[in-house]
């Protein structure tokens, strides 16, 4: 493999509204090009809504870049981090200014998804191809994307402790209970699904990768135990098959088996943003407690230690060249290639 001279990382995020103001025009953003009527956007924007139409996503991703910074410094990497969000301020685009301001040339992205979809890779690189246009800073400026890292050590430890406790918590609360593992990520279209990798099966390299991290998971947190994948957060028409089963459906047929405890793991999601804080802590632990079923849900990797360092071994690897032998895995599937399957798009540094 070839070191590059990266002379600035890109915390590429998602985004969310930050006020009750910004909540329709955010997700106007989020589904530009839908044709998602305004009163389904009304529909979602209840959830914003809830909690004082804030997104705790932009404060995670605040103290993500911090913790990057500090974990930077510590071993000696004189990068800057700059932070740029697809569906609202700061853009992309914004942050491509500043580092082109401040004279950096070679940009290396880490995007806050693990896996392989379009929504989490191809579509990252088209809005980083989009900003690069916008700004006219294609000849100029380059974009690198590390590689997915959803069997990085650095991802999966934070889960497996996560698990642990929450089944230390299930045994001591309800030690009758046989407790079944529900590994959670959101759901997308089948043919998307399908799209993000053939040859890896149903689902493609998006079902095949959370397969893969949930049977680690489950190996080192949870032996023996009964695990499943499960999705939440479908949208779109009716019509259209999304991936199943959805998480609330999962419950209440485990209940009505005689599960008496579940384990939510958010494998899906790097962050406690709002589709985890209302989909997972609102709306399945009500049905779980409506079916008179424990259920402990396990934190995301958030700035944990572990997850932090992992980022910047990805971040190490690029600057240092380390080849697919030498990186860091878990599963059959990886090392993952620094680029997705969808190749790279102008502007994108190999």
């Amino acid at each position: 493999m070839t070191a590059y001279d990266y002379d600035g990382i890109l915390l590429a995020g998602f985004g969310g509204p930050e006020g009750q103001d910004d909540v329709i025009p955010f997700l106007r953003n989020v589904t530009r090009g839908r044709g998602i009527p305004e009163e389904r956007l009304e529909e979602v924007a209840h959830h914003y809504r809830a909690f004082g139409g804030v997104s705790p996503i932009n404060d995670q991703n605040r103290e993500l870049k911090a913790a990057l910074e500090a974990e930077l410094a510590r071993r000696g990497i004189d990068l800057p981090v700059y932070w740029g969000n697809r569906n609202w301020s700061p853009y992309f685009a914004d942050a491509l200014r500043d580092a082109h301001a401040a004279g950096h040339r070679r940009l290396l992205a880490l995007v806050t998804s693990a896996y392989t979809s379009y929504s989490g890779v191809g579509q990252y690189l088209e809005d980083f191809d989009r900003a690069l246009e916008e700004t006219g800073l294609r000849e100029q400026l380059q974009i690198a994307k590390v590689r997915e890292f959803f069997d990085h050590p650095g991802f999966v430890a934070p889960f497996v402790e996560g698990v642990s406790a929450a089944l230390t918590r299930i045994a001591t609360e309800r030690p009758e209970a046989s407790p079944h593992v529900l590994f959670v990520t959101h759901s997308i279209p089948t043919a998307a699904a399908e799209e993000s990798g053939p040859g890896y099966g149903p689902g493609g390299a998006y079902v095949a990768q959370h397969l893969a991290v949930a049977e680690v998971i489950a190996r080192e947190a949870a032996p023996g135990l009964p695990w499943s994948l499960v999705y939440q957060s479908r949208s779109g028409a009716p019509s259209t098959p999304w991936l199943e089963p959805d998480i609330n459906d999962a419950i209440v047929e485990l209940a009505a088996e005689g599960t008496g405890a579940v384990v939510i793991v958010p494998v899906g999601f790097i962050s406690d943003h709002m589709e985890v804080m209302w989909d997972l802590d609102t709306e399945a632990m009500e049905t779980a407690e409506e079916r008179g079923v424990l259920a402990a849900r396990v934190p995301t990797p958030g700035v944990h230690p572990a997850f932090v360092g992992g980022l910047v071994d990805l971040i190490v690897e690029r600057l240092d060249g380390v080849g697919p032998a030498d990186r860091r895995h878990l599963t059959a599937l990886g090392p993952w290639p620094d680029l997705p399957p969808q190749g790279a798009l102008a502007g994108v540094a190999p």
